[in-house]
C-alpha cells in the first residue's frame, strides 16, 4: 500500500527510500505524442537531445528542448533498443535487418553483428555498452512474429542474451534459458547483470520477471540467474539503473523502482503503458520515457549511471 507523503501527482510511494528520489515540485510532462509505439530513449548530451524509435513508422526521431521532435532518420530499418558506445557511436539494435549497427563519425553506418552459428539473428530488441567496451544485447523472437515492427520471418535461433567483443568481432551467447529475454542493464560496479524476461511471443500470460545475472571478473561469463522482482501490472520491458543502484523499469502502469534488494520502492505512473526509458539532461537527473504513443519526461533527486 502506498504510503502518504509529500510527493507530485501520479507518483506512489511504498518505501521511505523513494521519498528522496522525487522532487516534490517536478511533475511528469508530456513532450510530445501522435506516434505509435516508441522505443530505444538514448540520451546525446554533446547535442543536447534524445534520441529514440517510433518502431512501427520505422523512423528515429529527435527531440529537444529548443526545437521539439525532428526526424533524425527517416528509415529506421526498425530500430529498437539504442546506446552509445565510449566513443560516443550510436548503437542500435534493428528487427527488420535482425542485427545490430554502429553509426560512425563519418556518417557511415557499420553491421557489427547479424547472426550467430551461422544462422541469422532473431530480432535484436535492447542493448548496453559495459566499460570494457564489449557490446550486449537481448535476441527475442518478438520483432517476428507479426508485420506490425518489422514484418513476418522465421526464427532460426533460440531465444538468447549475447555478448559481442567489437574489436575482435567475437560473439558469445552469454544465456539462452528465455522464453523472452528484453531489457537489460549493468549494476553500477557491473558485478551484475539484469535481463528483463518477458515470456513468449503470444503467451496468454507474461513471465513479468526480471531475473539478475553475477558477472565474472573477467567480465566474460554468467552464473546465476534467478529471479530478482516481479513486476505487475504487465511486464517488465526496458530499464535504467541510478547512481544509488535502483532499477527503473518500464511497466504496465508506468515506471517502477526498485531496489538492489529488490524490494518495490515506488511508482510514477504513467497513463499509458512504458516500453522503455532512460536517463538525461542536465546532470543525467531528467527520467525520458516512451509510453506507447507519447513521451514523456520527469526531473528526478536521483542520477542515472552514465555508461558509457
Amino acid at each position: 500500500m502506498a504510503t502518504q507523503t509529500l510527493l507530485p501527482p501520479g507518483t506512489e510511494s511504498y518505501d521511505p527510500r523513494f521519498d528522496s528520489l522525487i522532487l516534490f515540485n517536478a511533475e511528469l510532462e508530456l513532450l510530445a505524442d501522435g506516434f505509435r509505439w516508441l522505443e530505444g530513449p538514448v540520451w546525446f548530451g554533446d547535442h543536447q537531445c534524445l534520441l529514440f524509435n517510433d518502431l512501427p513508422n520505422n523512423r528515429t526521431l529527435r527531440w529537444s528542448e529548443r526545437h521539439g521532435v525532428s526526424v533524425f532518420r527517416e528509415t529506421s530499418d526498425y530500430g529498437n533498443g539504442q546506446t552509445r558506445d565510449h566513443q560516443g557511436r550510436l548503437i542500435t539494435c534493428h528487427h527488420r535487418s535482425r542485427c545490430l549497427t554502429r553509426g560512425e563519425h563519418d556518417g557511415i553506418t557499420t553491421t557489427l553483428v547479424s547472426q550467430a552459428d551461422g544462422k541469422p539473428l532473431n530480432a535484436p530488441n535492447d542493448v548496453v555498452v559495459k566499460s570494457d567496451g564489449s557490446i550486449w544485447f537481448s535476441d527475442p523472437l518478438y520483432g517476428l512474429i507479426n508485420d506490425y515492427e518489422g514484418g513476418r520471418q522465421l526464427s532460426e535461433q533460440p531465444a538468447a542474451l549475447y555478448r559481442l567483443d567489437p574489436a575482435t568481432g567475437e560473439l558469445n551467447r552469454m544465456a539462452s534459458d528465455f522464453d523472452g529475454p528484453n531489457g537489460l542493464a549493468f549494476s553500477p560496479d557491473e558485478r551484475k547483470l539484469y535481463v528483463a524476461e518477458s515470456g513468449a511471443p503470444g503467451a496468454l500470460e507474461p513471465r513479468q520477471y526480471i531475473r539478475v545475472f553475477d558477472v565474472s571478473e573477467d567480465g566474460c561469463s554468467l552464473s546465476g540467474g534467478g529471479i530478482f522482482h516481479k513486476i505487475t501490472p504487465g511486464w517488465a520491458d526496458g530499464f535504467r539503473v541510478d547512481e544509488h543502484g535502483n532499477l527503473w523499469c518500464g511497466a504496465g502502469d508506468g515506471v517502477h523502482c526498485i531496489a538492489p534488494d529488490g524490494t518495490l520502492l515506488g511508482k510514477v505512473l504513467v497513463p499509458k503503458r512504458v516500453s522503455n526509458l532512460c536517463f538525461g539532461d542536465r546532470f543525467h537527473s531528467r527520467l525520458f520515457i516512451c509510453a506507447s504513443s507519447s513521451l514523456y519526461a520527469l526531473f528526478t533527486n536521483t542520477r542515472g549511471i552514465q555508461r558509457p
